[in-house]
């Protein structure tokens, strides 16, 4: 049953991004803001297809882990509305941990890298996925499974999720009021996909922002008279764009940083599961490291004009 409630969503869905992808191109060209380009909006798509083959691949292992945890869970849940709002908090709440781990351990990090990848903010670019991110993904839903949610069920749901995260991959859309205090906005996403050193690492919620909030990752949009307009993308840009290096480019930075001569086993392994950015000597920074140095400018330079 669950994998037809997963048919009907793509089914419904795929007209859905036809015409809010359409209508977004058109806005663009209109008003000559140049949110798209040919070539990112393929990649897009390509890292899109070589996820959904990965993701295809894992469904039935996922479903089968999931199940062998329910069997054993100690309660198994009856179907009410609230068995669902229930699910879709939990769910939520397990993919925004899955999320800040794929920004604070670089090992993570080497996956969902792709994703942010694009120096484009569209539609289209909720699509970019993180390749090897279905390998993994569905251990963080184990948890779930104990608690006595049925495996198709979180499955459907997370679908679900991922519709409305797709969703927020605009520029179009300003704020939206009173749902800012709820939910995940285009305002709150762009803020993640921010490559400004005060914006790294913010809003990692799919669906609702009160995640954020609660644990201490929550970040508004400000206002660009305020603040440095948003720039999108890597905070290192890659010098290559091919797919190749867009899925690879961050485990091969990884291999040659393990490589060095004359470091330990502790600073090699700092590299592999140390927050992007750590290095044994100072030579690159972690976004908390970055918004440090950044306070400190802004001190010296106000004490400056003052």
């Amino acid at each position: 049953m669950g994998t037809l409630h997963q048919q009907l969503l793509v089914l419904i869905t795929t007209p859905l991004y036809a015409i809010i992808i359409g209508t977004e191109i058109i806005l663009s060209n209109l008003h000559h803001t140049h949110s798209y380009r040919r070539r990112d909006t393929i990649q897009n798509f390509a890292l899109s297809i070589c996820s959904g083959v990965v993701d295809l691949v894992m469904r039935g292992v996922s479903f089968a882990l999931l199940s062998f945890f329910f069997g054993v869970a100690f309660t198994h849940l009856s179907h009410s509305w609230m068995y669902w709002v229930g699910l879709l908090l939990v769910v939520d709440m397990m993919h925004y941990w899955l999320h800040r781990l794929s920004h604070t351990c670089r090992l993570f990090w080497a996956v969902h890298v792709n994703h942010h990848s694009s120096a484009q903010f569209n539609f289209t670019v909720g699509f970019r996925a993180g390749v090897m991110e279905p390998l993994y993904r569905f251990a963080f839903f184990i948890p779930v499974a104990l608690a006595g949610f049925q495996p198709a069920d979180i499955l459907l749901v997370y679908s679900i999720t991922e519709i409305w995260a797709i969703l927020t991959h605009t520029e179009k859309v300003r704020k939206l009021g009173w749902l800012e205090y709820v939910l995940v906005t285009p305002s709150h996403h762009r803020v993640h996909h921010a490559s400004n050193t005060r914006y790294l690492d913010r809003n990692m919620g799919s669906v609702f922002i009160f995640w954020d909030k609660l644990f201490g990752t929550f970040q508004p949009e400000l206002p660009a008279l305020q603040y440095e307009p948003i720039r999108y993308g890597l905070k290192t840009p890659m010098q290559d764009d091919t797919l190749s290096t867009v899925i690879f480019h961050e485990w091969a930075d990884i291999w040659q940083d393990v490589r060095q001569p004359g470091i330990n086993w502790k600073q090699r392994l700092g590299y592999v599961f140390g927050p992007p950015g750590w290095s044994h000597n100072g030579s690159r920074h972690t976004s908390k490291e970055l918004r440090a140095i950044e306070a400190v400018d802004n001190t010296l330079i106000q004490a400056g004009n003052g």
